[in-house]
């Protein structure tokens, strides 16, 4: 007997999708993934609770593609806002930018990343490895071209991420939105890390401007 194929899915079906996606992203962003029932995402998307099986078999598959949709959907922004630029620098200012903006549109997006943690363990890997591996790459072709020191990308993407997380959740969640000089602190601080370093002979002498006249001299 022939396997049959996965009929596609209708306007309405893909609608109804993401619908209860939207839901999702509400309900487990304010009450928790314990706090919701099926019961409750059918009510806030507006469905008969039988619909619900027709998309997903329980709560937590729709959790984990929740996850993975909301990591794709940040990815194409970065993508979209900073795609344009290439110069490494320039990129990720843009991309932390980016990503300022995509928090201040998910307001619910750390809460949930954070519960895939204790709900499914591959899945909240699975969002920070697809945003590692293409950054390091990224790293990896831009230390090439001389444009940023040689390192070890996935740990230099990693280090980068968490900068972009934490300044996301201080100063783009709690506070709504970072201030010019937040954002300013944060590049500096990445641009820092970033750069080639100088070789010894043809860095500035601070040192000796700090130093008495007489010590110089000798």
């Amino acid at each position: 007997m022939k396997a049959t194929k996965p009929r596609r899915m209708t306007d309405r079906g893909r609608k109804t999708r993401a619908a209860l996606l939207a839901a999702a992203e509400r309900l487990f962003g304010v009450h928790g993934y314990e706090g919701t029932s099926i019961v409750d995402l059918t009510r806030a998307a507006k469905l008969a609770l039988g619909t619900y099986y027709i998309y997903f078999p329980d709560k937590k598959t729709l959790f984990i593609e929740l996850v993975d949709q909301l990591g794709i959907r940040l990815r194409e922004h970065v993508a979209l806002r900073a795609g344009h630029a290439t110069d490494r620098l320039e990129i990720e200012r843009l991309s932390l930018l980016a990503f300022l903006e995509f928090v201040a549109e998910h307001r619910h997006l750390y809460r949930i990343v954070r519960q895939a943690d204790f709900v499914d363990q591959k899945c909240f890997r699975r969002y920070y490895d697809r945003m590692a591996q293409p950054y390091a790459r990224q790293l990896r072709e831009a230390a090439k071209r001389g444009e940023i020191r040689d390192g070890n990308p996935e740990v230099m993407a990693y280090c980068l991420m968490g900068v972009a997380d934490f300044i996301g959740m201080r100063w783009g969640l709690w506070e709504k939105k970072p201030s010019p000089a937040v954002i300013a602190e944060a590049l500096a601080f990445t641009r820092g890390g970033l750069l080639p370093q100088m070789p010894t002979s043809r860095r500035s002498p601070r040192h000796l401007a700090a130093r008495p006249a007489a010590a110089v001299a000798h």
